[in-house]
């Protein structure tokens, strides 16, 4: 294989950053790829374009904010605009020390504790002689 082939030079990368190749199967909660970075980065290089009128460079960090905001929401499966009513209604009056469970991924844990009922008891069905035709 020639030095400055296309596959010397795939196999001289691979063997130049191999500790870093195989470092998720040393530490399990590693994933294999960073397809979900790669995702999220192609919707931030989609709406490029949009952004090219934020206004300002406080317009644009506002924007940067509300886009990992809805992203991570995204993520998350919570839905932004019921995330932010129940949390900006509850903010003023949640302790310092509670804030932590108005961020998004233990808000929607919470929301489903909650809404998770337990079974219901069964309860006896009596066939009357009426319900039977005959």
């Amino acid at each position: 294989m020639l030095p400055k082939s296309p596959m010397a030079e795939a196999l001289g990368y691979a063997l130049n950053n191999w500790a870093a190749l195989v470092r998720y199967t040393e530490a399990g909660f590693l994933e294999i790829d960073n397809n979900v970075a790669e995702r999220e980065m192609k919707r931030i290089a989609i709406e490029r374009k949009n952004w090219l009128t934020v206004g300002s460079p406080r317009g644009g960090q506002t924007a940067a904010v509300l886009f990992s905001f809805t992203s991570s929401c995204q993520r998350l499966g919570v839905e932004p605009w019921a995330y932010l009513q129940d949390v900006l209604t509850r903010l003023p009056t949640t302790p310092a020390e509670q804030l932590g469970d108005l961020m998004p991924d233990r808000w929607q844990a919470a929301r489903e504790a909650n809404t998770a009922t337990p079974s219901a008891p069964a309860t006896d069905t009596k066939i009357t002689s009426t319900d039977s035709a005959s």
